[in-house]
This record gives C-alpha cells, sequence and structure tokens, in this order.
C-alpha cells in the first residue's frame, strides 16, 4: 500500500465583524479571519496538506481566492471538494495533524468540538484528527493578536 504524507501552512489576519471560524466552529471572539471564504485557516491548511501529499498543488490551484463561487464559501465544503478531488486520484486522507498559533482567543474548550466537527466532514475516526493549540509567547503578529496561523500535516493512502 502507497502511502503519503504533506504539509500545509496557512495566515490571516484578525478582523471586526466578522466570525471566527476554525475547523468548521464557530468560536465566540470579537474578531474573525479575513478571507475570500469563511477565512477558516485550519481547514485551508489541512487542504493544502491534502493536495501537497497528492502531489496536486495548492488551495489556491483549485478555489482562487478572487473566484465569485468561493466568495464567503465555508471551507469545510472546500474540504469536502478536496477530498472528492483526491478520492478521484485514487487517494483518501487516513490521519490530519494540526496546530492552531493563536495568543487569543484560549482556544482549549473549543479543541474537541473542531476534531468532532474535522473527523465527520473527513469521514474519519475522531482519533484519526489530532488538533493543538498554541501561542507565541506575546511574540510576533500572533503575539499582538493581528492574525492566527495554522500547520498541518495529512497522510493519504492510495485507494486499490
Amino acid at each position: 500500500m502507497t502511502t503519503r504524507s504533506g504539509i500545509g501552512f496557512d495566515v490571516h489576519p484578525l478582523v471586526e465583524e466578522r466570525a471566527l471560524v476554525l475547523g468548521g466552529v464557530t468560536i465566540p471572539y470579537a474578531r474573525g479571519l479575513a478571507g475570500h471564504s469563511d477565512g477558516d485557516g485550519l481547514i485551508h491548511a489541512i487542504i493544502d496538506a491534502m493536495l501537497g501529499a497528492a502531489a496536486l498543488g495548492d488551495i489556491g490551484t483549485h478555489f482562487a481566492p478572487g473566484d465569485a463561487r468561493y466568495k464567503g464559501v465555508a471551507s469545510s465544503e472546500l474540504l469536502t471538494a478536496t477530498i472528492l478531488l483526491l478520492r478521484g486520484k485514487r487517494w483518501r486522507v487516513t490521519f490530519v495533524d494540526a496546530t492552531i498559533i493563536a495568543e487569543r482567543p484560549i482556544l482549549r474548550p473549543h479543541i474537541g468540538d473542531i476534531r468532532r466537527t474535522l473527523s465527520a466532514v473527513l469521514h474519519l475516526d475522531v482519533d484519526c484528527v489530532s488538533v493543538k493549540a498554541t501561542t507565541t509567547d506575546g511574540l510576533g503578529f500572533v503575539g499582538r493578536g493581528e492574525g492566527i496561523g495554522t500547520l498541518a500535516i495529512a497522510t493519504i493512502e492510495r485507494i486499490a
């Protein structure tokens, strides 16, 4: 059986009058992530990791940020489309590990919901979806509360 892994990274600035969505879960917070879609940087990093593992480019290749079809779309819909794209190329995701880098809000209380939501969209058991959160101890744009970064790795396997 052939397996591959890919890495994804995404950063979005925090802006006023926007919901904060991470991993398909709306997090109570005064600001949200800017973006053409719903700005869900966690899902964007996961999509990039999956596409990278399959050597299919990146999220912008498949879901161009200026394309009106994706304006305000839930990133979970883009994740579902990515799953179907990989399936068409005879790949399926088997494991995802992701880290959210944010000074605020405190994400620990939401990690379980994020894992459950992602596992449902990815069609994986929740123990095959790892999500963690960390801070930068006040350093840089994340530490100043200007934005949130995300990292992800996805493992995929060839479908027979």
